[in-house]
């Protein structure tokens, strides 16, 4: 039985600050969610009731009344990404539709959405910041496209939409981490373990503990291997066992694609519904509503870009893959006469040890999180003059791995603060890599005192957890996701806005929001920053020279399947999103298949259901946006190219560049359009060439 929960004491309630982490349990949700919509729907009346088109009228109160729910769901959402559990999924099923119904009440008032429109056709207008106007326009946008124009039928059928897609997207996560959570293969001889790392080894040992092999040892085994990525990939790329690596493969691309589990018809309910919301609000497809708020004009300049990086890519990766194939027939393996997709990753790092006589394992014990984190921390000391120092202790956490830091401004001035919840834990925690907001910055006024409210962001990564008394010992792909979900904390932590609708990363464009973590990610190859943080962890050796001369001798190695690898994911979900119709000739896997043609150098398997957990377009926030990264990956390289061309040895000229960086790209947050943020710091418009340049592709 669990206790039954008196208003008072629901720490769901406190609504302000740091959410009290360790206090919270999912018996809490329903109640303080019920709660705070039945306080917030009496306050909507008011407020549309005495409203008046200013922004102390307008903007302000409205802030307020979505902060508050803000900040009790957030929370709920945050714990259902890290802290899964069958009670809070209840909990979360059982409120979600009055939030969306709440949520979808406010963005379609009429008194509010004439209220903007007067607020923006008014004298005062003129004397708004520039970042208030944003506020306004993206307003009005917001309200149009959640269809405030829409009346009778259509205002009806748009809310159940609106309804039915919230409750499915959750259920395609679910199914999602419930499948990837039901397989695992247990290996129990010295035959099945072939070729496989000790890191591995020690990893898949303690996951047979976990799983309640008490004797399982590094040594001996049992060893439980999983389809959570820091046991599938280096599994994929060392072991010798084909069988086994293909039943891995296999097992990874049809998850959630059959039974109680089955996305399939998930996914096409989805685009149905999407398709039939874009008509709704005069769109021909979803595509066009998706960037109706985006940096990029249309659906032709995403194309364009799209078949730019295609072609610069496709050639390369035909090229990469026939030399794996020989490299493979040279060294007698017989599947080099029938290459599949489970041979890429053990042959691409076979040849990759070969070519630059290193591999991804050696460089592992130079990558203890611990210097990883000195590193990095040196690195925005040295770009942007900001502090990071820990600060565990002074904030609950929802696992005792999580760690809690503070960033600080000379002298001493405190900026903000961040959680960092760095390891895999496929039991509870979905996979992947974010950054995700907790608080944002703000300037209160309160009794005639005015004081900033300072920015906290969630930073979460998965990777290999400390294992036998070692740390974290990462792979270079760790330490690059780690970089690159700093990135965006900068710019949700360094913003100077100080109106929360324009803060940080709010109100960025979606498809310039990967600029700042892209970016970040280069100076994982600069010298500077890799000798800072390369350490070994038993002994402090620094890396070897011969390490990083081999690590970017190996950068551009295998990178036009990987460049072609993010256009097909970009392409397939664009046309998803476009031209698809449900209930066609053609079903969401044939348009896959189709696009296949052009942008796989190796067809996906027939019983390929990677559609099935591709979680960013079906349930994240990048359905018609997946083009984002390589959008922003555009601007990011370009970007980087500016402290190439100050000169990366030169300190002070990469300090003076690194305060224009923070000034405007970090500091600006949405307060103006990106291309005017980019144009400010790179005084031009964006150009491909850094992007083709730092992927080995410029040629092409």
């Amino acid at each position: 039985m669990t206790a039954t929960v008196t208003i008072t004491d629901n720490p769901l309630l406190i609504g302000k600050g740091l959410p009290p982490f360790d206090a919270i349990a999912p018996g809490h949700v329903v109640p303080a969610v019920t709660q705070v919509l039945a306080a917030l729907e009496t306050e909507l009346a008011t407020l549309e009731a005495s409203v008046q088109p200013t922004w102390s009228g307008l903007v302000e109160p409205l802030q307020q009344l979505g902060e508050r729910l803000n900040w009790t769901w957030s929370i709920v959402g945050h714990l259902m990404g890290v802290k899964n559990s069958p009670e809070l999924r209840s909990a979360h099923e059982t409120v979600q539709p009055q939030v969306v119904q709440f949520w979808s009440k406010l963005s379609q008032s009429q008194p509010l959405y004439q209220a903007f429109k007067a607020l923006r056709s008014s004298e005062s207008w003129d004397s708004l910041e520039s970042a208030q106007k944003r506020i306004v326009e993206a307003s009005l946008r917001e309200a149009e496209l959640s269809g405030v124009g829409l009346e009778g039928e259509k205002k009806e059928r748009f809310n159940a939409i609106q309804l039915e897609l919230a409750e499915i997207t959750t259920q395609f996560s679910n199914h999602v981490l419930d499948a990837t959570k039901a397989f695992s293969l247990t290996l129990t001889g010295q035959d099945e373990i072939d070729g496989l790392p000790p890191s591995l080894l020690s990893l898949a040992a303690q996951a047979a503990r976990s799983a309640g092999e008490a004797n399982a040892e590094a040594q001996n085994g049992p060893w439980r291997i999983t389809l959570d990525f820091p046991s599938y990939g280096p599994f994929m790329q060392h072991s010798t066992r084909r069988d086994l690596r293909e039943k891995l493969y296999k097992a990874l691309i049809s998850r959630a694609s059959s039974g109680e589990l089955n996305n399939w018809p998930l996914t096409d309910r989805i685009l149905a519904l999407r398709q039939e919301k874009a008509a709704l609000l005069g769109f021909s497809s979803y595509a066009e509503l998706s960037l109706a708020s985006k940096m990029a004009p249309n659906v032709e300049a995403v194309e364009a870009l799209l078949e730019e990086l295609r072609l610069a890519s496709y050639d390369a990766a035909v090229k990469d893959l026939a030399e794996l194939q020989a490299f493979a027939a040279e060294k007698g393996a017989q599947e080099a006469e029938d290459f599949k997709h489970w041979d890429v990753g053990f042959w691409s790092e076979r040849r990759r040890e070969e070519k630059f006589a290193f591999s991804a394992e050696e460089l592992r014990p130079y990558f203890a999180l611990p210097q990883v984190l000195d590193g990095l921390f040196g690195l925005v000391k040295r770009l942007f003059g900001v502090k990071v120092t820990a600060a565990d202790g002074k904030a609950p956490v929802w696992n005792k791995d999580v760690r809690y830091f503070q960033i600080d401004d000379e002298p001493g001035n405190t900026i903000a603060y961040f959680y960092l919840d760095a390891y895999s834990r496929p039991e509870e925690k979905r996979g992947g890599a974010w950054m995700d907001e907790c608080i944002v910055r703000a300037k209160l006024v309160q009794a005639e005192t005015t004081t900033t409210r300072l920015p906290v962001a969630y930073l979460v990564c998965n990777q290999t957890p400390p294992v036998d008394g070692k740390p974290s010992l990462m792979t270079f792909l760790e330490v690059e996701t780690l970089f690159h979900e700093f990135g965006h904390g900068l710019q949700h932590m360094l913003t100077t806005v100080d109106y929360p609708g324009a803060s940080g990363i709010n109100n960025v464009e979606w498809d310039a929001v990967e600029l700042p973590s892209q970016f970040m990610e280069n100076w994982c190859y600069d010298r500077a920053t890799l000798f800072g943080m390369a350490k070994h962890y038993e002994t402090g050796e620094t890396l070897p020279e011969h390490y990083y001369q081999k690590l970017l001798a190996a950068r551009h190695y295998m990178s036009g399947s990987a460049m072609l690898r993010q256009v097909h994911f970009s392409r397939v979900d664009i046309e998803l999103h476009h031209r698809y119709q449900s209930g066609g000739s053609e079903t969401v896997a044939d348009v896959r298949n189709r696009i296949a043609k052009t942008t796989t150098v190796l067809p996906p398997l027939e019983e390929d259901a990677f559609l099935c957990a591709f979680g960013h377009i079906f349930a994240g926030g990048y359905a018609a946006g997946y083009y984002s990264y390589k959008w922003a990956e555009v601007l990011s390289a370009d970007a980087f190219a500016a402290f190439e061309e100050a000169g990366l040895e030169d300190e002070s000229a990469i300090a003076s560049t690194g305060k224009r960086f923070r000034d405007t790209v970090l500091g600006l947050g949405g307060s103006l359009h990106p291309m005017e943020v980019f144009k400010t710091f790179r005084g031009r418009e964006p150009s491909t060439k850094a992007l083709l340049r730092h992927s080995g592709l410029a040629a092409a």
